[in-house]
């Protein structure tokens, strides 16, 4: 009874279970919350100050947003009993996240000249020490991350040109935000799969902004489905989105998460190729929404902070009817 491995798996299955009710990330956000008023109202002061500008802000944000998302899962992570060592792909996981992390930032920043200071590699032992102690559930976990790490930079410095911002932050969140759901209880996020309804509408609501920013900046309007079956079509693709959303609160299963963004797609898809023009910074206000969420589901202020200050660089609309027209 009063065994020590007795007393310690008590302690964890009562804070699991204080866990399950409490979304942290929703308490953290509205903590936060005069921090994105004062961005949102002094953004523009603070980008001046910096040198943001409108033609290099996209890049900035892109490049700070992975870059914080790579010290994140570095740091943030962590190897506990509640990962499931024995049955968990998660060190693959992370492994790709570290990979596609670094070959966007060492493509971005390949033109930089690495100085010869004792101080830059004392910083890049640093780093590849952090990668390693990441993933020390086994012998070859730490040489899986600083291969992955390795690979990463040596492919983005040879690389001809950068990734796509757009293209390649959403690859890599959509990435982390699978593998929150895959194990929430590794990430901080939730215990064992167990989520509250508002954990699962998070991730959803980020999933949705995402295949939006994908199919506003890769879809063009066409205006080419006839209107009486358009109609049809896109109840029917509103009717499996919302079956989608439904099974995934039910099951918490990772393929119907992605079944459910591949529904939102297509319906995105449809709507934009029967329009026959759409608001022009739509596509970048979705952008600018993506981040805040993702900034929110993984309690990254700073993140949700760059989402503001992007979208203050763009014109004022009624966003909220843009995107309807979508759905």
């Amino acid at each position: 009874m009063f065994n020590d491995t007795v007393i310690v798996q008590s302690a964890v299955s009562a804070f699991n279970n204080a866990a399950l009710v409490a979304p942290a990330f929703l308490w953290w956000t509205i903590l936060a919350f005069p921090i994105f008023i004062m961005a949102y109202f002094c953004g523009n002061m603070f980008l001046g100050r910096i040198g943001w500008t409108q033609e290099n802000i996209l890049n900035r944000v892109s490049i700070w947003t992975i870059g914080l998302t790579f010290l994140w899962v570095v740091l943030f992570g962590g190897n506990y009993v509640v990962l499931r060592d024995g049955l968990s792909a998660l060190p693959l996981m992370t492994a790709v996240i570290v990979f596609l992390t670094s070959l966007f930032l060492s493509s971005h920043l390949r033109g930089v000249k690495l100085p010869r200071r004792s101080t830059c590699w004392i910083g890049a032992l640093i780093i590849i020490t952090m990668v390693g102690l990441s993933d020390l559930h086994t012998w070859w976990g730490p040489l899986l991350q600083i291969g992955a790490l390795v690979l990463g930079v040596m492919l983005g410095r040879a690389a001809k040109c950068e990734m796509r911002p757009i293209a390649g932050t959403v690859l890599i969140l959509t990435t982390i935000v699978v593998a929150i759901l895959m194990q929430p209880e590794f990430f901080r996020f939730g215990q064992l799969g167990n989520l509250t309804i508002i954990h699962l509408l998070g991730l959803v609501a980020f999933g949705v902004m995402a295949m939006a920013v994908v199919v506003l900046h890769n879809v063009n309007p066409r205006g080419r489905i006839h209107r009486s079956a358009f109609v049809k079509l896109k109840w029917l693709m509103r009717l499996l989105a919302v079956l989608g959303i439904v099974l995934f609160v039910m099951t918490e299963a990772v393929p119907i998460f992605l079944g459910t963004l591949a529904a939102f797609f297509v319906l995105f898809a449809m709507s934009i190729w029967h329009s026959t023009s759409i608001p022009a910074d739509l596509g970048a206000k979705s952008f600018a929404m993506m981040l805040m969420l993702f900034g929110m589901l993984t309690v990254m202020p700073a993140i949700v902070v760059l989402g503001i200050l992007y979208w203050g660089t763009m014109p004022k609309s009624n966003v909220w009817r843009e995107i309807r027209a979508l759905l």
